[in-house]
């Protein structure tokens, strides 16, 4: 097993905060690899785990491989597109999807149906509240839904545009975030990740909101079926 954390914002760095250490207990000399091509800026610094500016995945994998010297870290200093999905996401991997827009969770739910053996979670919220969704394939069979399943029309058919695929200098300014909002989220997403570890995972979607200190999960049945 890989670990790939796709987006290194808000989200991503809360997930960063934990995961490595249980992975370094667990799974001493895994692999972890960070792929954003946003950089760091001062603005962020109340939700970044580095002082170091510039590019986020070079920054953590600095600062993280210093602090764990049990695990290997490896920077990718891209935003994921249809080209590099394919290498970045491969078969085996456990992929922590962090990311603001739709255009890349089609693009990586889709990737991952490609592959036999995947777990795929995934994490956004607004300022106040937000969701986890899950896609677990097994031997060729989906164990939970797709991230462009029925049940989100919005990532299946997305109005956004992959960063990927626009100038740095068309970049959209992000929604402001809350970092407690954000540690909620990245919460559900290890929890959800220890559960599948645990063979214990069965459900398809958690949603959080951090006024009511309320979290659902939701198992699904698609209707296409």
């Amino acid at each position: 097993m890989r670990v790939k954390i796709v987006g290194l914002g808000g989200i991503g760095c809360a997930v960063l905060k934990t995961l490595p250490q249980f992975l370094a207990f667990r799974f001493p000399g895994i692999e972890i690899v960070l792929v954003d091509g946003d950089r760091f800026e001062p603005k962020n610094r109340d939700r970044q785990i580095t002082d170091i500016l510039g590019n986020k995945a070079e920054s953590l994998a600095e600062v993280l491989q210093k602090q764990r010297l049990e695990l290997w870290f490896e920077a990718v200093p891209e935003f994921l597109t249809p080209q590099n999905a394919i290498t970045l996401i491969r078969e085996g991997d456990a992929v922590f999807l962090c990311v603001d827009n739709h255009a890349t969770r089609k693009l990586v739910s889709d990737r991952c149906q490609e592959l036999k053996d995947v777990i795929l979670i995934s994490g956004g919220n607004e300022f106040t509240d937000g969701n986890v969704q899950v896609f677990w394939r097994q031997n060729g069979q989906n164990r939970t839904l797709p991230l462009t399943s029925e049940f989100h029309p919005e990532i299946l058919s997305p109005a956004d545009k992959n960063p990927g695929e626009m100038g740095c200098d068309r970049l959209a300014e992000s929604e402001p975030q809350l970092l407690f909002t954000n540690n909620a989220v990245a919460t559900v997403m290890l929890n959800a990740f220890y559960a599948f570890l645990e063979g214990k995972l069965d459900y398809d979607e958690v949603y959080v909101d951090i006024l009511t200190n309320n979290t659902r999960q939701v198992r699904r049945e698609s209707v296409s079926q």
